[in-house]
């Protein structure tokens, strides 16, 4: 930037603002910046925010923050930086912003880890049949024989990734550390690039087709709209487990439904769509259904991590410093 506390303005849901800035982020914010705790901006068309927006520096955005459009941009004249405590910049920006040469810069690298480490979690959990034994124990508080246990354990498991993003990537790190057989596919990595992240690259067909648990990690663009259509889900061998904590539209929801009702496959979705689903969703009731909403990524404490990542750009620029987490127009074709 660089420049002595630029003035930055927050801009988001002030609901969020508490956990993203704690009080000793909030007192690294206020150092580095000239900002107003108090004042969180909710409309950039706010009459009573007009003054602050046009010697607005830098926007602290988040969950909430309204498009950064050409209406809104002619409203901060001297906006040289947005920094997103949030994942997806996708809804947030658009041409007028990159026309202004705005720097962007995005924490979603933070958001990544706690979506990675559920996904982690759900993997471990179902290679055991977790939640299947938790099922048929509160029903007949029976324990298994050791013929019906014969088919679960996590040695050896084969766990289909599928998009290397951030996401995918973290999931790759973390899996290391366990005996599975790891598979990746995504049409932007090549076999030395998936090797170095520990797993062999396959196309989408045999990915699904080897598997036992396949994990959805790719970016919802047009692309990858219903991805995982009728003739896809029908490639998981039977008994199979899809894991979906990206988003619901890469799946024909009901070709998954069919096949979750009929008890060839079982799932864990943290993502559906509609989202939520309606009530008389039989996914709410199937045992092979493990259905949460949307908890994956960053929640409660963990926002945390997403201000500590903002406050650390913020000081970068200030520095005259590069962000370390820059979101460049290019990049929106392939990022969530």
């Amino acid at each position: 930037m660089p420049n002595p506390r630029p003035s930055a303005v927050f801009a988001m849901d002030p609901v969020h603002l508490p956990l993203l800035f704690p009080p000793p982020l909030m007192a690294r914010l206020r150092q580095a910046a000239d900002i107003d705790p108090a004042l969180v901006v909710r409309e950039f068309t706010d009459p009573a925010a007009a003054a602050v927006l046009a010697g607005a520096e830098v926007l602290v955005t988040g969950w909430g923050c309204p498009s950064l459009d050409a209406t809104a941009l002619a409203a901060m004249p001297r906006l040289r930086a947005v920094l997103h405590a949030a994942g997806s910049v996708r809804s947030l920006v658009g041409e007028a912003l990159w026309e202004r040469d705005v720097t962007v810069s995005s924490a979603a690298v933070g958001n990544a880890l706690p979506v990675a480490e559920y996904a982690l979690a759900m993997i471990l959990l179902v290679g055991k049949d977790s939640f299947g034994y938790r099922e048929r124990f509160r029903a007949t508080h029976a324990y298994p024989a050791p013929a019906e246990t014969a088919a679960i354990g996590n040695l050896g498991r084969r766990v289909g990734i599928i998009g290397a993003s951030r996401v995918g990537r973290r999931l790759l790190e973390l899996l290391r550390p366990f005996d599975f057989e790891i598979t990746l596919y995504d049409p932007y990595v090549d076999a030395a690039e998936a090797a170095a992240l520990g797993a062999v690259p396959l196309s989408l067909e045999d990915l699904l087709t080897q598997s036992d648990i396949v994990s959805l990690h790719a970016p919802d663009i047009p692309e990858t709209y219903r991805m995982l259509d009728r003739d896809r889900l029908a490639l998981i061998r039977d008994g199979g487990v899809l894991i979906n904590t990206s988003r619901g539209a890469l799946v024909d929801p009901d070709a998954l439904t069919d096949e979750l009702v009929s008890g060839r496959l079982s799932a864990v979705l943290d993502v559906t769509e509609p989202e939520p689903l309606p009530a008389h969703s039989p996914l709410y009731r199937l045992p092979n259904v493990f259905l949460t909403p949307h908890i994956a990524g960053s929640l409660g404490n963990e926002l945390g991590r997403l201000g500590r990542i903002v406050v650390d750009e913020l000081e970068r620029l200030v520095s005259g410093l590069p962000p370390a987490h820059e979101v460049r127009r290019a990049d929106l074709a392939r990022l969530a």
